[in-house]
């Protein structure tokens, strides 16, 4: 059943499977002696190719010297697409593979993932997997994910995000699968790898994380497994987030953050998401900018139009980001949580609209460079209405709304929307 069908007449909340993991400075150097003791021998390395760092490199030399043979599929895009996935299952399939190592953000471990579905099904396309637990063989090749980014949680989640290139040209589709079969064998988080980050890669990587402690923390799932590492994990966001941006080589900081995106997506992986990031997904779909990009202009918009259902919630998120509630009402927190959020948007700096994201806004902007014409043809975000209406369509559509906290609709989601567009965020403000 879907989400949104199990919400409605059931009392019964699913807890998701979560890997074995290592986190830690150093994680990434046991990548060889675990690979062995999990029994591979032939590994597909799946990775974007984290260019501009010797990270795949090293990690590949170091398999290779404890007797692993190593083949590399380095042309992983960010938001993957489905023929990322296949021509990766091609490859593992014509060097009769065993294994899988993922290497980078969530876009090298979403593909990965559902390169390992499609393997497990005797090649199927990964888009017939969309949906929730769609596969139906639960055997397929071991998978070791390496994070080198503070942001994605995919090393540690049931989801993984495919955009899918082959339905109408002026309509493209972005979908979330969640399967418990496509959850990796073993975590990597390691702090170090996270130094080679950019500042701003930085920066949004961490209002994903954000995104992925608050929509739990606030979900009509209302899952209590999972609210004391949504909550902790806004905590450390706001504590680390600054730091890690601005001095990337600072320990402390990045490790805090390591634990942050971690324990954020254990927080949504039973406790759902919303419509922050159903928003990222739309307009990823359309345009191919970043998650963590979309996910920072919409959380604040997402905020302030759930908090009527969740003022306490609210409330409680702004004592975790430090902010002295003492004497104020729910709402008063509330409104002040708001206003945290902005704060820590301005200061590690992100661009607050998407019609102001263009080819110079961030590193790894892909505006006007996607797959197909369509994306060729979309250099820039309008944000007219019609811009406004097909992202909304695509949003109401998508796998994390139904978990929103506040029902959405058309009518409701559009202002919402809008207000990403073209929004001034002062005028969330109090």
């Amino acid at each position: 059943m879907q989400v949104d069908e199990l919400l409605k007449p059931f009392p019964i909340k699913e807890f998701h499977p979560f890997p074995r993991a290592l986190l830690g400075p150093g994680s990434h150097e046991m990548i060889g002696p675990e690979a062995l003791k999990l029994g591979f021998k032939k590994t597909l390395v799946m990775t974007s190719g984290l260019r501009g760092t010797d990270i795949v490199h090293k990690i590949v030399e170091s398999m290779r010297y404890h007797g692993l043979e190593v083949v590399v599929y380095d042309q992983v895009e960010s938001n993957p697409k489905d023929y990322n996935v296949m021509d990766s299952v091609a490859m593992y399939q014509e060097n009769a593979c065993d294994s899988f190592v993922s290497i980078g953000g969530g876009s090298s471990h979403d593909a990965c993932k559902g390169a390992r579905i499609s393997v497990a099904h005797d090649g199927r396309n990964v888009n017939e997997f969309e949906g929730f637990n769609k596969s139906e063989n639960p055997k397929n090749p071991p998978h070791i994910a390496v994070s080198t980014t503070a942001g994605t949680g995919s090393e540690t989640s049931w989801a993984y995000v495919i955009t899918d290139t082959t339905t109408d040209p002026d309509n493209p589709h972005k979908y979330v699968a969640f399967d418990d079969n496509s959850v990796t064998t073993l975590a990597v988080d390691d702090p170090v790898l996270y130094y080679d980050c950019p500042i701003d890669y930085t920066a949004q990587c961490g209002f994903d994380v954000l995104a992925h402690a608050s929509e739990p923390y606030v979900s009509r799932l209302n899952f209590p497994p999972s609210l004391g590492n949504a909550l902790h994990a806004v905590k450390m966001t706001a504590e680390n987030l600054r730091q890690a941006v601005w001095n990337g080589q600072d320990l402390p900081g990045r490790e805090g953050m390591m634990y942050a995106q971690y324990i954020a997506a254990q927080a949504f992986n039973s406790g759902g998401l919303g419509i922050i990031h159903s928003i990222s997904h739309a307009v990823s779909a359309f345009y191919d900018t970043h998650h963590g990009l979309n996910n920072a202009i919409a959380l604040p918009r997402v905020w302030a139009f759930n908090m009527p259902v969740a003022y306490k919630r609210f409330a409680e998120i702004a004592e975790a980001m430090g902010v002295d509630t003492h004497g104020m009402t729910a709402p008063q927190a509330a409104d002040a949580a708001l206003n945290a959020a902005i704060r820590l948007l301005r200061d590690v700096g992100i661009t607050e609209r998407f019609v102001d994201v263009n080819a110079d806004t961030y590193s790894k902007n892909r505006l006007g460079q996607g797959p197909t014409k369509f994306y060729e043809r979309s250099k820039e975000i309008k944000g007219d209405a019609a811009d406004v209406d097909r992202i909304t369509n695509h949003v109401l559509g998508d796998a994390c709304t139904p978990g929103n906290a506040k029902e959405c609709t058309f009518d409701t989601v559009r202002p919402v929307v809008e207000h990403c567009m073209t929004g001034d965020l002062d005028d969330l403000l109090t």
